[in-house]
């Protein structure tokens, strides 16, 4: 009998990881992980595809926190830490969110609660908690007054503070300069605090990350910043990525679903962090063409294509890499990455 708060890490009664090749890979081996959008589907969808990367071999899962969806036709937004519950009990997998905002919607203190549970679920040390600095999209919905960059990076940089010294176990107050808590303490811990780990697209940002965080995510394959938060941390700093492709049986259809459902994808500058709605998001779209989508990512059902795509992300040297589907075809393409992508990938 284990005598952790948190869920064992074997399945069934054999007392055997489910997939014990996984867990004796060498240190410092890059592991790849599958991307659930919550933007986009269900979440007994969501749920499937964990199940479905589990049994592909993928290494671990992302999964977005979002109130909102990009656009209309993405279609969906359930809230993440309900998602994460029902995955623990399916997959074994370490799960990452790509990102939670801990600043503006909810506060630090209700989100620490949140992500403590979610740990406690998921079994020691499989739950990664990943921030950043949030989107209007999502954050608005109060009615207060979106702040400007270096405002919501200082907020974040506090409510990992406020996260960490709850994650404590003591009891805790702190006034600070965006965030009050008055004598709280969360009951439900895991053993060990999960890792926080910053989304950071430029050099304010990272400098924040490299402060307060104990690694960083990103979507683009700047190897630059790798090292330089690497240097700055240590080499054993996680450091992930993820980006999207599109299966389908033709170039043409899985072109014309990714056009349809994520154009937001191609929306140039910061307007992906002050558009306030899916219907403006809508609107800016109007200025990505196809032929935009069809050049910034994979797409078909041909593996060497999608394995082409990993080469600049491997190559910028991160320690995770993950995928997201765009379109319905998200089963076919989890069984052919398993069969035919990832393999290759080991084989460097």
């Amino acid at each position: 009998m284990t005598t952790s708060k948190s869920a064992p890490e074997t399945a069934g009664d054999s007392g055997e990881p489910r997939y014990p090749e996984r867990t004796a890979r060498a240190a410092g081996e890059t592991r790849f992980g599958y991307f659930l959008s919550c933007e986009e589907y269900s979440p007994a969808q969501l749920i499937e595809q964990a199940r479905l990367a589990e049994e592909a071999g993928f290494d671990a899962l992302w999964i977005s926190d979002h109130f909102h969806p990009w656009t209309d036709a993405q279609g969906e937004s359930p809230l993440v830490w309900s998602i994460i519950g029902a995955i623990s009990q399916v997959c074994h997998l370490p799960v990452t969110t790509a990102v939670t905002c801990p600043t503006v919607r909810t506060h630090p203190a209700v989100i620490a609660q949140a992500a403590a549970t979610s740990a406690v679920l998921l079994g020691e040390n499989r739950f990664r908690f990943g921030v950043g600095s949030g989107e209007a999209l999502n954050e608005h919905i109060l009615g207060t007054v979106w702040p400007h960059t270096a405002v919501r990076l200082e907020m974040l940089e506090e409510a990992i503070e406020v996260i960490r010294k709850l994650w404590s176990g003591e009891v805790i107050s702190h006034q600070g300069k965006h965030y009050t808590v008055d004598t709280a303490r969360i009951y439900t811990l895991p053993d060990t605090p999960p890792p926080i780990l910053m989304s950071a697209f430029g050099p304010k940002a990272r400098e924040v990350a490299v402060r307060a965080a104990d690694g960083f995510i990103t979507t683009t394959p700047d190897g630059e910043s790798v090292r330089e938060f690497k240097q700055a941390r240590g080499t054993d700093a996680l450091t992930q990525v993820g980006f999207k492709v599109g299966w389908a049986d033709s170039v043409d259809e899985a072109v014309a679903a990714a056009y349809r459902i994520w154009p937001n994808s191609g929306v140039p500058g910061e307007l992906s962090q002050v558009l306030p709605s899916p219907q403006h998001f809508e609107q800016a779209s109007e200025l990505v063409t196809k032929e935009m989508i069809a050049e910034s990512t994979s797409f078909g059902n041909d593996p060497a294509t999608h394995l082409r795509a990993y080469q600049p992300f491997v190559d910028a040297g991160f320690d995770e890499i993950y995928v997201a589907n765009m379109g319905p075809h998200y089963a076919d393409m989890i069984k052919e990455f398993g069969s035919e992508v990832l393999p290759e990938l080991r084989r460097g």
